[in-house]
Formats: structure tokens, sequence, C-alpha cells
């Protein structure tokens, strides 16, 4: 009796650990329906209007920051299109400008990292919209031994690195890891 409590625990516990899905934090979905926020590497083309030698395009460098004419150090990290607009607009108003008029767009996205069981893993550029199945298909499509029904995605929210098991079809986002894992069968 004590021998088969023992050996249906012991199932349990295998066909648990054989599963391997983890339910990704509520933040982990949540911020897919929030503004975009900035971060290192992003491309932004910042338009100052009638200031042709003002509007070009900037990347947020290493520390969180874009390098303007006139303004100098613009802190970018973490702030939506329109708050560093409008920060921006603020900052040319002060001595430089009386009335600017200032649109920030994404030129390009901070790339994405495809590791695993995939053909090609690397970096790869980031594309609005994209699932996690199309950056498997950038990186070459999976090996023969990779799973395919789910993977894990890193990502950075609010500063704290979180990870979840999602299905294939989960859209992802700039700076995102994919990770493909090998399957045991």
């Amino acid at each position: 009796m004590v021998t088969r409590a023992l050996i249906a625990i012991g199932l349990a516990f295998l066909v648990s650990a054989c599963s391997g899905y983890r339910q990704p934090p509520t933040a982990f979905h949540d911020i897919l329906t929030q503004p975009y926020r900035l971060d290192t590497s992003d491309q932004l083309r910042v338009i100052v209007f009638g200031q042709t030698d003002l509007s070009n395009t900037y990347t947020i460098d290493q520390a969180g920051y874009i390098s303007m004419p006139l303004v100098g150090a613009v802190p970018a990290r973490g702030m939506t299109q329109q708050e560093l607009a409008k920060e921006i607009e603020k900052r040319l108003r002060n001595g430089y400008l009386r009335d600017p008029d200032v649109s920030v767009e994404v030129d390009t996205y901070r790339p994405i990292f495809v590791l695993g069981e995939v053909t090609s893993a690397g970096q790869y550029p980031y594309v609005a919209g994209m699932t996690a199945q199309n950056a498997v298909a950038t990186a070459g499509g999976f090996t023969a031994r990779a799973t395919q029904s789910s993977i894990d995605i890193t990502r950075q929210i609010n500063g704290e690195i979180i990870s979840g098991r999602v299905p294939i079809t989960d859209p992802i986002r700039p700076g995102d890891t994919i990770y493909v894992r090998e399957r045991f069968f």
C-alpha cells in the first residue's frame, strides 16, 4: 500500500517535471498593452519643426541618454515618445527657442536575441507586431531537437528581469531574449 502511494507520488512529480510549464507573472503580459518605453539602443527620429539643424536621428546610449545640439544630454530611458518630446521642448524653451514643437518617433527598435535550439542563434532586428514564432523563423527555424510548442522569454520590466514560458504565438517586445528549449523525446 505504501509502495503504491510512493509510486503514485513519484509519477505525479515526473509528469509535472516533464511539462515544465511556468505561468509567467501578470506583469509579463500587462506590459504588452502599455505604451512603449524607450531604452538603450533604440534609434529615435527627433523632429523639431522649423529647425532642420536640430531634427535628426539619435541613438539612446548605454547610460540612457540622447545627445542633442544646444541642449546636450537628454534622459530618454524609461520615457514614452511623448514624454521625451515634452522634455526636449522644455529644454529648448529654456533660452533657445520661443515655442518649440517636437515630435519623437522610434526609427529602429532595440534588437531581440534568439538562443537555444534554432538554426542560427543570435541578435536580430525587432519588427513591430512580432511573435515568438516570427523570431524563431528569423533565426532560421527550429532544430530537429527543439521543443516547438512553447518557448522561454526573458524581458526587462521596470528595471526588473522577468522570465516566463509562453506559447510560441505570444507577442514579443524589443530587447526580449527568446530561448528555445531542447525536447526530451
